[in-house]
């Protein structure tokens, strides 16, 4: 029995046209499968909306959730109308958006009273999105004549208690999901599973953090030994770079699971890695496709790169930072400048995205978000205080408006020149780099240029290693 596994993004189901279209992908691939799961995000713009109803609630300002109510009740009466009959189980539905909206109300209301919102709080207000999309979408498909059936993700996936950000227990997940599904797929229904969304053991409301529908999804593919997982997203599949900034990037037909990672780390808006480990390290065929264009093939991720010899597959690059530099002649052979200098980052909960260091020893550069530098240098300057007195650290600085440009690709590592090609193509528009880092692994190469300059580099190196190949 062939098993597919499908999610929607929010844009894929983010309007009456995107929803309709959503609704003809499902009924589709409903005939060529024999069984079918579908997962399902909020409304484009639904969660920032719920999200920031309580946040503005905590703070005393009770109008924005108010708002809010106003403004989901409008979007989705305006699909539901548009999508569903009079006769049919239009009125019904209306009933159930309102009492989720009520429910979100209810939570801002306690929220404002109280000051605060807690993780937990906001995980069962930020669940509701999904809640509302799913019902919407399985009285859709009956509408049209499919068995489909809306299942919360509450009543399938187990995770921790780490609110906001939970971890599933696998083994409690592959023992939970199919003994709810199997009833349904043994009838040919169609489950619409709300993505982003699970529970404790003690039946508490989680949210999966980052990338949490297409990590619903994987999970559900793993515990369904599923053939194939599909994501549906607005793109015809994952670009070799932003194409706002390269108007020739392309789709790219194969990436493999390494790959996918380092784009998604250095700031390329893919798959994030850790929501498609299960079906990689299954070996289950993932596809991320076009909602809007679903006859186009999509990317395909893999566990293993092309054998095929390659190069730089993509180049992105993550803004909004500042290089830290900690500088002095007298580090030199000083053991534990390092570690302490990055015990000081850590004491500020800054994120580090990359390190260059010289040979010499008489530096260490590292990336962080611009808004955590001017604490990150205090917090240096403290735990140095003896160094800086007596010379053996000159001084710690920053310089901002920075970005890391990255380029990627597992062919890098047996292919000569690369490297060379990269800042040849660099040299020839005259682009200064400030910083260099290449892992072990050589998948990728980064280095930090000014942001102004950034988009130039992207378009030349796009231009060099990608379209050049």
């Amino acid at each position: 029995m062939a098993t597919l596994v499908m999610k929607f993004g929010g844009t894929s189901v983010g309007s009456t046209e995107a929803i309709d279209q959503a609704a003809a992908i499902v009924l589709e691939q409903d005939r060529d499968w024999d069984r079918l799961v579908v997962v399902v995000s909020a409304m484009s713009g639904v969660t920032d909306a719920l999200t920031r109803g309580a946040l503005r609630s905590a703070q005393g300002d009770t109008g924005t959730y108010r708002a809010t109510v106003t403004d989901l009740r409008a979007r989705h009466y305006g699909v539901i109308d548009a999508l569903l009959a009079a006769s049919g189980e239009r009125a019904d539905l209306l009933g159930i958006v309102d009492r989720h909206l009520e429910e979100f109300a209810a939570f801002c209301h306690s929220v404002h009273v109280l000051g605060e919102v807690t993780p937990r709080a906001m995980d069962a207000i930020t669940s509701l999105g999904e809640r509302i999309n799913a019902r919407v979408l399985a009285a859709v498909l009956r509408a049209r004549g499919a068995d489909s059936e809306a299942v919360d993700a509450t009543e399938l996936i187990v995770t921790d208690d780490t609110f906001q950000d939970a971890v599933p227990l696998m083994d409690a997940t592959r023992a939970k999901a199919p003994a709810r599904l199997e009833a349904l797929l043994e009838r040919k229904a169609t489950p619409i599973v709300t993505g982003f969304v699970g529970a404790t053991a003690g039946g508490v409301t989680t949210t999966l953090g980052r990338g949490g529908s297409d990590f619903s999804a994987a999970i559900l593919g793993d515990c369904l030994d599923a053939d194939e997982v599909w994501i549906w997203t607005d793109v015809d599949g994952v670009m070799s770079a932003d194409p706002r900034l390269v108007p020739d990037a392309r789709v790219i037909p194969v990436l493999s699971y390494a790959e996918v990672g380092e784009l998604a780390y250095f700031g390329a808006k893919v798959l994030h890695p850790r929501t498609i480990r299960p079906v990689v390290e299954r070996g289950i065929p993932l596809w991320v496709k076009n909602t809007f264009n679903p006859s186009f093939p999509g990317t395909s991720v893999v566990s293993e790169p092309e054998s095929t010899p390659g190069t730089v597959k993509a180049v992105t690059a993550i803004t909004g930072l500042s290089m830290v530099t900690v500088e002095g002649r007298g580090m030199m052979g000083v053991p534990g400048i390092a570690a302490r200098t990055f015990a000081a980052v850590a004491s500020q909960g800054a994120s580090v995205l990359m390190i260059s260091q010289a040979s010499s020893e008489q530096s260490i550069s590292f990336l962080i978000p611009t808004a955590a530098a001017p604490p990150v240098i205090k917090a240096i300057e403290a735990e140095m205080a003896l160094e800086l007195a007596r010379r053996d650290v000159d001084r710690v600085w920053s310089l901002d408006q920075v970005v890391i440009v990255t380029a990627v690709g597992t062919g890098m590592r047996g292919t000569p020149g690369v490297a060379a090609r990269i800042f040849g193509a660099l040299a020839g528009g005259d682009i200064n780099v400030v910083a260099i880092a290449q892992g072990s692994s050589e998948c990728s190469v980064s280095f930090v240029v000014s942001a102004e300059i950034a988009p130039e580099a992207l378009r030349r190196i796009h231009e060099e290693v990608i379209n050049n190949v």
